[in-house]
């Protein structure tokens, strides 16, 4: 599948900005079953300086400086991007989840695609003995890997509630499992942080949904603004696999992927300092559309 991806994030201030840097993690890059044709960033007001790099993990960075007064932030995000269908073995033939943490326990590589990054405690993922606990309860002795992660998987989507402005995005897993509620960031929170409590690596991804569904297609929930999902580690012969608990599936060409980190913090869209007096209000508008055979490429924006 290929589509045509548009973001356009507004930051508004109470009160006019006079300098301002920014790093941001809003440009795809090429993937195990991702390919960018082409894509673009757009800023305004124009940065004086920019600087392009990869962070570990190897997701791109961009910092921008800023230093002409505004009150007003605009990012826009333009990208071309062909998903493939992901292949998913029968879960009945995958390995046992206690063999896959046996697995990783032995590994000696610690190379950015290495799954040892993802098995203990984050930023944002502490191991909490609740939500392991949790987990705990798809994982049962022997089961395949593939065949408990779809369980929890399930499990997350019947037993939270997806909620816009229950939580934030500071809001940490033990806290959004204790309210049985949330977003996407909080229910990849809580899968991430049962997998690591019993040994298994596991991954937070932002990224897109695709935002245009025919009727047959059921709506999902996160399409209209960035979305997050957790890639689970399942042995050296199977490797990453994603589930997305928020729409109790696995990710596939539905989903295109932004950057990969170890919880939210490594992935968020946009950080840095601003210099300034009072709050701010933010508002994301996403476009996710498949491509007419017919279609041009977009033409690159530089910033």
């Amino acid at each position: 599948m290929i589509y045509d991806v548009r973001q356009v994030t507004t930051c508004i201030y109470a009160s006019p900005v006079s300098h301002a840097h920014h790093v941001l993690r809003l440009t795809p890059v090429n993937r195990d079953g991702q390919r960018v044709h082409v894509s673009s960033l757009q800023i305004e007001p124009r940065p004086v300086k920019s600087r392009e790099g990869q962070d570990f993990f190897g997701n791109k960075l961009t910092s921008v400086a800023i230093n002409e007064a505004h009150e007003t932030l605009t990012v826009k995000v333009s990208a071309r991007i062909a998903v493939d269908s992901a292949a998913v073995p029968d879960p009945d033939a995958a390995p046992s989840w206690e063999s896959v943490r046996e697995e990783v326990f032995g590994a000696s590589d610690i190379g950015p695609k290495s799954p040892v990054h993802f098995l203990f405690a984050s930023r944002m993922v502490s191991l909490d003995p609740e939500i392991r606990d949790y987990a705990r309860m798809s994982f049962t002795p022997g089961r395949s890997i593939l065949e408990a992660a779809l369980d929890l998987n399930h499990r997350i989507k019947t037993d939270m509630t997806y909620e816009i402005g229950a939580t934030t995005v500071t809001t940490t897993a033990p806290m959004s499992f204790a309210l049985r509620r949330g977003v996407c960031q909080d229910f990849a929170h809580i899968m991430i942080a049962g997998l690591r409590g019993l040994g298994l690596p596991a991954a937070y991804v932002s990224g897109y949904l695709r935002t245009s569904r025919t009727a047959e297609q059921a709506a999902l929930q996160g399409a209209d603004a960035m979305h997050a999902w957790v890639q689970v580690w399942c042995g050296h012969d199977i490797g990453w696999i994603g589930f997305d608990p928020t729409n109790d599936m696995i990710a596939s060409d539905d989903h295109v992927t932004l950057a990969v980190g170890r919880d939210y913090s490594d992935v968020a869209p946009m950080d840095g300092v601003i210099v300034a007096a009072g709050g701010q209000r933010i508002t994301v508008s996403v476009s996710v559309t498949p491509v007419q055979a017919s279609s041009t490429l977009l033409p690159p924006v530089a910033i």
